[in-house]
């Protein structure tokens, strides 16, 4: 019987989705010629023939959970005008740097990041020094809302610019504390500590003589992340590494006036002989004059080079300005890209405690692929022992056929939206393409039974009407799991999440794509005359 395209939208509605998700699952993505993927991982190998990514318990890797370093003190009542004043003293009081300490006067709020298990202040120490700032208060220890999302956000960033499908970084409840959890599949501990373990806080500092102290070195910072953009990691023509600084124009200016104030833009440019290996006190030591630009990641010197003459001339012209650039040095192009990354996407406000209260773990690709066909399996099960069931109810392969067909239909559909938004599978996604088996058939099951075991179907009205009474139960249901499903979505709950999402996708495309559907088919099987 032919398919009217107005009369039955609802099957080819449900052959659209089916048609988008096996563009989503199979169609090839991505740059296959891109020189980066020269070596593929098992993750990669297994991505080839399908865009599913899969998560740590399917494909193997590292799982870090560690709370966030920090103190904070809320309820403060302060003036954005003190904000700075009330740094400085607690930076003072306690010897941290500027990093270590933000005031917030919007939110009430003063957090140190830094703590008694990462280093010797405690909350005795921090609630002083807010005594010194004018503010008597207990701090408690953990940071806010704010920082955890903004790290959340860095984390994420950092996993993606870093190529490594599947990586996750989410924030998890526990009682009384709250932790980030970083899920990368395919990467190995070390991979993943030296990727997130690192606050990434990148200045630049200009090492040159002191003019007020005859002898002595100057030690200055002139720009942080917020005041220079990088460009790509690149090579030049003498084979060396690079990441081109691009400075802000509100920083530009200042930063040449102290290039020329100092002696950085003299004919010939400066000379500066560093040495990688060591302090920044011992290389002062040796030094006779140098003058050094340095790139310096977390405290540590990264990049330290002289201004060659063409930019030192433009720093004396003032033309610099019109065009603020330069380039950062690295010893390797993989060196270029972390330097680049963690320019690129700015400073962790604070870090991971992964050493004192944090936990990790690396599960073997090997032993992760076991798990892929055991899933199938249970799957399989699933179906076989669904479908074994349906037949025995309605001992009609034109009913029970298009039942399984539409059951189906609608986990495939599940597959090519886990595919189009890169959702990586884990073992709680696969409980959850289960229950949408199991709810999906249930429906369809009440379905049939609302228009089946009511007597001869004879008129299309007859029809609409014992399907209108079914859906009602059917939304009814839906809503309800939904609303049960909605809060284990939204709150950080580890696995639970997941299977959450999936269940709630899996509803929704099963009320609004495949019942329908279903109730078309069964209309054309029903009705003698196809629904006339």
């Amino acid at each position: 019987m032919k398919l009217h395209l107005k009369k039955h939208w609802r099957i080819w509605l449900l052959t659209l989705f089916v048609l988008a998700s096996t563009v989503a699952i199979f169609a090839p993505m991505g740059d296959a010629d891109d020189p980066e993927a020269e070596q593929l991982d098992e993750q990669s190998l297994a991505m080839q023939y399908t865009n599913l990514q899969f998560g740590l318990e399917l494909s193997g890797g590292t799982q870090v959970r560690a709370p966030l370093v920090g103190m904070t003190a809320e309820g403060l009542e302060f003036e954005p005008a003190e904000e700075s004043d009330i740094e400085r003293t607690i930076q003072d009081e306690l010897g941290v740097s500027s990093a270590d300490v933000r005031a917030d006067a919007e939110r009430g709020t003063v957090e140190l990041f830094t703590d008694s298990h990462v280093g010797n202040v405690t909350q005795d120490d921090f609630a002083a020094a807010l005594a010194e700032a004018g503010h008597e208060t207990n701090p408690r220890m953990g940071v806010t809302g704010e920082t955890r999302d903004g790290v959340e956000d860095v984390l994420q960033t950092r996993l993606d610019e870093t190529g490594l499908s599947g990586g996750q970084a989410t924030q998890v409840a526990a009682p009384g504390q709250q932790f980030m959890l970083v899920e990368v599949p395919g990467a190995n501990r070390s991979e993943v500590i030296q990727l997130i373990g690192e606050r990434g806080q990148v200045e630049v500092v200009a090492l040159h003589p002191d003019p007020e102290e005859d002898g002595e070195y100057r030690y200055e910072v002139l720009l942080d992340d917020e005041d220079f953009t990088p460009g790509a990691a690149g090579q030049d023509e003498q084979g060396r590494y690079y990441v081109p600084v691009n400075v802000h124009p509100d920083a530009a200016e200042e930063f040449q006036r102290y290039m020329q104030d100092h002696g950085f833009a003299e004919d010939g440019g400066t000379f500066c002989d560093y040495d990688m290996n060591m302090s920044v006190d011992e290389n002062v030591a040796e030094m006779e004059n140098d003058r050094c630009l340095m790139t310096v990641l977390d405290g540590e010197v990264v990049f330290a080079a002289r201004i060659n003459p063409n930019l030192a001339q433009s720093f004396q012209s003032g033309n610099w300005v019109e065009n603020p650039t330069y380039r950062s040095m690295t010893g390797s192009l993989e060196e270029a890209r972390t330097l680049e990354i963690h320019m690129r996407e700015g400073a962790l406000r604070t870090t991971l405690d992964i050493d004192n209260r944090g936990t990790s773990f690396f599960l073997q690709p090997s032993l992760a692929a076991q798990f892929k066909p055991l899933s199938l399996l249970t799957g399989a099960i699933a179906v076989g022992a669904v479908a074994f069931m349906v037949f025995l109810r309605y001992r009609k392969p034109e009913v029970s056929g298009p039942m399984l067909l539409t059951a189906g239909a609608e986990v495939y559909i599940l597959l090519g939206f886990a595919a189009a938004v890169g959702l990586p599978l884990d073992l709680s996604h696969i409980a959850g393409f289960i229950a949408v088996i199991g709810t999906g058939i249930d429906d369809l099951v009440i379905i049939a039974d609302e228009i089946m075991q009511q007597g001869e179907v004879r008129t299309s009205r007859v029809f609409e009407s014992r399907f209108r009474k079914a859906f009602w139960v059917i939304g009814a249901a839906a809503a309800t799991t939904i609303i049960a499903m909605s809060p284990l979505a939204i709150l950080s709950l580890g696995d639970l999440r997941g299977f959450a999402i999936v269940t709630i996708v899996g509803v929704l495309i099963g009320v609004l794509i495949t019942r329908p559907a279903y109730g078309d088919i069964l209309r054309i099987l029903v009705l003698e005359d196809g629904g006339k």
